[in-house]
């Protein structure tokens, strides 16, 4: 997205969106904003669809077909079809390596029901989706935390240096119910539209693993240890 486009987007969402508090502000919450080509949303209270990519997960050897899916102005059709690029795994694929993707999903428990509420997670062999409530931190300083922490891990291990995650992150506020479950069915059947698994189960860095056979419904913690709050019940 154009710079210009991108400042009259923030503009205007900040114009129906309710203005933070003084208090949320103090704790470095900045609401509607921009960085370099995304918009982001950070707010208290607020659930958030996040997903990040490894640096390396575009091939500069395929850039003839990558830069196509960049060029695209709206930031969700163009997350949409990067992540279609992304399933076909031409780049780097080191969240594939349990000694990896382990540090990286017991890194989302560790701040869950403290900094925010972890409701689903899924690390694909070069992505990550999750979705969270925010709580105490914005929602830059959890993503930049989650990042630096698994790259200062995972660079030793692979015998590598270097940048290990994209720079940016995209994130998407969740509307309403109807919008969370679809992003949690979306999270979860990842690995099983990729072709990794039969079910999404069977995916070993997934909420699905922990998700309760009796409890279905999206708004449930998926730590393994965390206390499962279940949805309210389906419109008639």
């Amino acid at each position: 997205m154009k710079s210009e486009e991108l400042r009259k987007l923030i503009a205007g969402r900040r114009r129906w969106t309710e203005p933070l508090s003084p208090e949320a502000r103090e704790r470095g919450f900045k609401g509607w904003y921009a960085s370099k080509r995304l918009p982001h949303f950070d707010s208290p209270g607020a659930q958030q669809f996040v997903s990040y990519r490894l640096a390396g997960a575009l091939p500069t050897a395929r850039q003839s077909e990558w830069k196509t899916l960049l060029a695209i102005e709206d930031d969700l059709e163009r997350q949409r079809f990067i992540e279609g690029y992304l399933d076909k795994g031409y780049g780097e694929c080191h969240l594939s390596d349990q000694r990896v993707a382990d540090p990286v999903q017991s890194n989302f428990w560790h701040e869950d029901g403290a900094s925010y509420r972890l409701f689903a997670w899924v690390i694909m062999p070069n992505d990550v989706h999750v979705l969270i409530e925010i709580w105490q931190v914005p929602l830059g300083e959890i993503v930049k935390s989650w990042k630096g922490y698994t790259a200062k891990k995972a660079n030793p291990l692979l015998g590598r240096h270097g940048q290990f995650w994209e720079e940016d992150y995209f994130d998407r506020y969740i509307r309403d119910e109807e919008h969370f479950r679809r992003v949690v069915h979306y999270i979860e059947s990842n690995p099983v539209k990729a072709g990794l698994v039969p079910a999404a189960a069977d995916w070993p860095w997934s909420s699905a693993r922990f998700r309760s056979k009796e409890d279905l419904s999206g708004r449930t913690l998926t730590h393994p240890n965390a206390q499962r709050i279940p949805l309210p019940p389906e419109p008639r």
